[in-house]
C-alpha cells in the first residue's frame, strides 16, 4: 500500500501548491479496503481542513493512479478503517456544530465577507486554516489569536467565521457576537452608568457560542477593561465557548496589558498574517478583478500590485475606484486610468536594495567602497560596516 499512496501522493505534489501539499497531504496515512482509501491524520483538526478542501482532489488523483474511483474516508485519529466517516466520491461536508445549547437566539449581524471570496497564500493560510477550522467540533483549542498590520484581512476571516456559523447553523441554536474592542467598552461604561453591569456580564457569558473581538489592542493601559475581559474570557472557555481575538499586535508586543490576560491572547492558536509577496498580490487582483467583471492584463495587475504593497484593502479600494471610472467614463480600464486612480493611493515606498545601503554609508561615514570592504579595525570604518549590516538585516532578505 505504501508504494501506492506515494504515487497518488506524487500525483497530488503536481496537482497542488507546494505549501498545500506539505502542510496538509505529506503528513496523511494511507491504507486500501477492497474500493475504499482510508486516510488517517495526526488530528481531526488537519483530517476536518483535508475532508472540507481537498477531498476531490485526493480522489481525482487516487483514480489516476488505481484505475478506480475509490470512496474516500479520512480520518482525525487511530481509529480502524470501519470507525472512519465515509466520503462518497464529490460528496460536500457540512460542518459539525460546536457544543452549545440549542435554545439560543442567533447573531442579528449582517455579516459583509465569507471564506469563499477569502484568497489563500502562503502570508496567510495559517490565519485562514485557524479560522475555517474553529467553525469545526473538533477544534484543538479554544480560541485564535489573528495579528497582522492594517488592511491584511483580519476582519475579513472574522466576518466569514459569523456567516459561516450562521449558514451551517440552525436559527434558533447558535449565537455567534462580534464585538470591536472600543464596543465592548462603550457597552461596559453604559452599563456601569445605568447599573446594569451583571445583566450586561451575564448576556455574554450566557448567550455567546462564538466572541469575535477586534482591536483588542484598544485595551492597552485600561486596567477595569482588562479585568473584567478576563472574567469573560475565563468563563467562556469554561462553558466551552470559542473566542476569536485580532490585533494589529502580537501578544508580547502589547503594552500595559495584564499577564494574566496575555498568557490567555497566547493560550490557543496564534496566527499571524505576514505582508502578501508580489505573486500573493497579483494573484489578489486577478480574482477581485474577475469578480467585478474587469479585465486586467498581467502588466496592469503588476502595476498595481507594485504600487501598493503592504494594504490588501487599498488594492481592493483601487480596484474598485477603477471599476466606478470606467463604467461612468465608459472606457475601458488601461495604464493611464490605472495611474491616475494611484495618486489617490498611499504608494508604498521601494525599500533599498545592498547597493543603495552601501551608496548610503559610503557617502554618510565619507569614506570609500575598499575602505568599507576592507579588514581595517579602525573604529570609524567598524561602526560603517556595522550599520551597513543592520540596514540589510532590515531592509532586505539577506542574512
Amino acid at each position: 500500500m505504501s508504494n501506492t499512496w506515494q504515487q497518488i501522493q506524487s500525483n497530488l505534489e503536481k496537482s497542488l501548491k507546494p505549501g498545500i501539499f506539505q502542510v496538509w497531504i505529506k503528513p496523511l496515512q494511507a491504507e486500501i479496503q477492497d474500493s475504499t482509501l482510508h486516510l488517517f491524520a495526526p488530528n481531526e483538526f488537519v483530517a476536518s481542513w483535508v475532508r472540507d478542501r481537498l477531498q476531490d482532489s485526493i480522489v481525482q488523483a487516487a483514480a489516476h493512479t488505481l484505475g478506480f474511483t475509490p470512496q474516500l474516508t479520512i480520518n482525525g485519529s487511530n481509529n480502524s478503517p470501519a470507525q472512519a466517516q465515509l466520503i462518497q466520491p464529490g460528496a460536500k461536508q457540512n460542518q459539525v456544530p460546536l457544543p452549545g445549547s440549542n435554545t439560543r437566539r442567533p447573531s442579528p449581524y449582517r455579516w459583509r465577507y465569507k471564506f469563499d471570496n477569502f484568497v489563500v497564500g502562503s502570508c496567510n493560510q495559517l490565519a485562514y486554516a485557524a479560522c475555517s477550522g474553529l467553525c469545526t467540533k473538533d477544534f484543538p483549542a479554544s480560541s485564535v489569536f489573528l495579528c497582522s498590520s492594517p488592511g491584511l484581512g483580519k476582519t475579513h476571516l472574522l466576518h466569514s467565521i459569523g456567516h459561516h456559523l450562521g449558514q451551517t447553523k440552525g436559527p434558533n441554536d447558535f449565537n455567534v457576537c462580534y464585538l470591536p474592542a472600543e464596543h465592548f467598552a462603550n457597552q461596559m461604561v453604559k452599563a456601569i452608568k445605568e447599573r446594569e453591569v451583571d445583566a450586561f456580564k451575564a448576556r455574554l457569558r450566557h448567550n455567546v457560542d462564538v466572541l469575535l473581538l477586534e482591536d483588542v489592542h484598544f485595551f492597552q493601559g485600561k486596567a477595569k477593561m482588562q479585568e473584567e475581559l478576563l472574567s469573560l474570557i475565563k468563563d467562556l472557555g469554561d462553558q466551552g465557548s470559542k473566542v476569536v481575538f485580532s490585533s494589529s499586535f502580537l501578544p508580547k508586543e502589547l503594552g500595559k496589558v495584564d499577564s494574566q490576560l496575555t498568557s490567555y491572547f497566547c493560550s490557543g492558536v496564534l496566527a499571524p498574517i505576514q505582508k502578501p509577496d508580489l505573486d500573493f498580490r497579483k494573484r489578489l487582483l486577478q480574482t477581485k478583478a474577475q469578480n467585478k467583471g474587469l479585465q486586467l492584463s498581467d502588466s496592469l495587475c503588476h502595476l498595481i500590485a507594485t504600487s501598493i504593497r503592504s494594504d490588501v484593502r487599498q488594492m481592493e479600494s483601487c480596484l474598485h475606484n477603477l471599476s466606478l471610472k470606467s463604467s461612468l467614463l465608459q472606457e475601458p480600464v488601461g495604464e493611464d486610468m490605472i495611474r491616475e486612480v494611484l495618486q489617490n493611493y498611499s504608494q508604498d515606498t521601494k525599500l533599498p536594495d545592498m547597493e543603495n545601503i552601501i551608496d548610503c554609508i559610503c557617502r554618510a561615514f565619507n569614506m570609500s567602497l575598499n575602505a568599507l570592504q576592507s579588514k581595517s579595525r579602525k573604529r570609524t570604518i567598524v561602526s560603517a560596516r556595522n550599520t551597513a549590516y543592520y540596514m540589510a538585516r532590515k531592509y532586505t532578505n539577506l542574512s
